[in-house]
């Protein structure tokens, strides 16, 4: 098997003295895409932050490469080789759609997203345009856009698909698998089970902030709502 990018040891944590998420344990591969599903309000998001720095740590550890990243700040962490679409604040809506895809660079090359363009040719019909008159669907589609194109090891998307049109989906999808021969590794928190069917290769399923299921099968769907509904 390939080497761990992340490693998570009974994580746990939530806002202030309400601690959401309980003992979670998981590991993202090089070139694999772990995902995480379940309701609503069960703690997948808050999760998600605590992994991405967002949050601090009630407990647990949080290693990437090899080293704990626990206490470095969020901002930081893409210095280290981390990217990260989050499930809301998924872009600056007072800038333009190049803004956001070139804010974080010293220079405003978009070469590096000519392959997602041709795919969302959307995003680059409105590069001029400012990003909070986008729909829901297409800001979703400029963050993640933004999170795969960045030069990083481990790429944490948190509802990607929301709001996205079906079509839109499958481009995500293959997006993702083509990224995944390039030993990147993704840790994806979703409820689209149709999406997560075709690019995932373990999935744990979330339940009032603790883990109660988990597969590698390579189809999941019936295990998963055997399980909860969702």
């Amino acid at each position: 098997m390939s080497n761990p990018i992340l490693e998570i040891e009974n994580l746990s944590g939530g806002y202030g003295d309400l601690v959401v998420v309980r003992d979670i344990s998981l590991s993202v591969w090089e070139g694999h895409a772990i995902s995480l599903t379940g309701r609503n309000g069960v703690g997948k998001t808050t999760l998600m932050r605590l992994i991405s720095g967002s949050l601090p740590l009630a407990g647990g550890t949080v290693r990437f490469l090899g080293t704990s990243i626990g206490g470095i700040a969020e901002h930081k962490r893409f210095a280290l080789g981390i990217s990260c679409a989050p499930q809301e604040r998924i872009v600056f809506d007072g800038l333009t759609v190049e803004d956001n895809l070139t804010l974080h660079y010293q220079e405003s090359d978009l070469e590096r997203y000519a392959n997602l363009f041709e795919k969302f040719p959307r995003l680059h019909e409105r590069l001029g345009q400012r990003a909070g008159t986008l729909s829901g669907g297409e800001k979703k589609l400029l963050s993640f856009t933004r999170a795969i194109a960045e030069p990083t090891r481990l790429v944490l998307l948190d509802e990607p698909t929301e709001g996205v049109q079906s079509d839109n989906i499958k481009l995500m999808a293959q997006v993702i698998t083509e990224e995944k021969t390039k030993e990147r590794g993704f840790l994806i928190v979703d409820q689209n089970l149709t999406f997560l069917e075709a690019i995932t290769d373990t999935i744990h399923l979330i339940d009032h902030g603790e883990q109660i299921y988990q597969t590698d099968e390579a189809s999941f769907r019936a295990a998963i709502e055997s399980r909860i509904s969702i």
